[in-house]
């Protein structure tokens, strides 16, 4: 990957439904190269752009889970794990005895669900489940570790939809809040943004069989209302991070808060979440080198003095990044 290509995903990280022609001006290259490059770079599996309902519309709860479980059943069981829709991230960790993924429960998985499977699965040895409290959203929450990062001033210009502040009194607020509700006709909608999540409204239109107005109408009043977020998932080693890894915190309660909110402002960190249990604090982070991972433990974590304990996790192999699964590297659209 080369140096245009790093700064496509920049921006794209930072507003995944960007204009070709915005990116353009940062990138300083025609609007026609830049969608050029974003499409190869989606060929290639380093690149999936989605926009997707949020969780809290859904109402479903996060779970992270830890699976022991025989060397030589490991295997078949994570991809059993990556193949079910409840599941966004599943990776091989520890030698190849444990499986880590993050799955979620609600009104979608009653009785059905990851949680309740797994006790009755032969393969598996044991399995530690933490419930996420908390996560880490904010605007400068997100992996961002490029050699050659945007300006402040190449950055303020992009925000995703999902992330703006929307200002007005608060009668106003709930009307939007009311109008951008999931509704039962948004389906051929949210499905084609699931599938693409930079499809324009032309296509959207198409696609849907709606009007270029509805579909512009719709979509300002879903993201006002904060029913869907962008996700934008990356093949971390298409572009030279080799060793992505879990970070088990047990951190002071008092400092719970403050110390998430800092480690999660870390360019090396990809997700960051107060869990339950007695790691109270879990960190993925993505490096280039296994030396890069520990100069990260060494001097960020080691510095803050509320974390008491830290398991250090790497990752092995990811067989599914966010909702998309990945072989030999590259993300394998649905």
């Amino acid at each position: 990957m080369d140096r245009l290509d790093r700064r496509i995903i920049q921006c794209l990280l930072r507003d995944g439904r960007a204009p070709f022609r915005r990116i353009a001006e940062v990138a300083d290259v025609s609007e026609q190269t830049v969608a050029r490059r974003y499409r190869a770079l989606v060929a290639d599996g380093a690149v999936r752009v989605r926009v997707l309902p949020s969780h809290a519309v859904l109402g479903d709860r996060t779970w992270f889970v830890r699976v022991q479980c025989r060397p030589d059943a490991t295997d078949a069981l994570a991809d059993a794990l990556a193949a079910r829709e409840d599941t966004a991230y599943v990776s091989i960790t520890s030698g190849g005895s444990e499986i880590v993924c993050q799955t979620h429960t609600g009104r979608r998985h009653q009785g059905g669900s990851v949680l309740h499977r797994l006790p009755r699965t032969a393969k598996v040895l044991g399995f530690n489940a933490c419930a996420v409290m908390h996560m880490y959203l904010g605007g400068d929450a997100k992996w961002l570790a490029f050699d050659e990062p945007l300006t402040d001033e190449q950055a303020a210009l992009f925000r995703s939809p999902d992330q703006r502040v929307r200002g007005g009194v608060d009668g106003a607020a709930q009307a939007a809040a009311n109008a951008g509700a999931p509704r039962e006709q948004d389906g051929p909608l949210m499905a084609e943004l699931a599938r693409d999540g930079r499809a324009g409204v032309v296509e959207l239109a198409r696609a849907c069989g709606w009007s270029k107005s509805r579909v512009s109408t719709r979509l300002e009043e879903l993201f006002a209302a904060g029913s869907l977020r962008v996700a934008v998932d990356l093949a971390y080693p298409r572009f030279g991070f080799h060793v992505p890894a879990y970070l088990w915190l047990t951190v002071e309660p008092r400092l719970l808060n403050t110390t998430g909110e800092i480690l999660s402002a870390h360019p090396e960190t990809t997700f960051a979440a107060a869990v339950t249990g007695s790691a109270n604090l879990l960190v993925t982070v993505t490096c280039r080198t296994m030396d890069d991972l520990f100069s990260y433990v060494t001097t960020k974590v080691g510095a803050l003095d509320a974390v008491r304990h830290v398991d250090v996790v790497p990752v092995l192999d990811r067989l599914k990044q966010g909702g998309t699964r990945l072989h030999d590297g590259r993300l394998i659209p649905a």
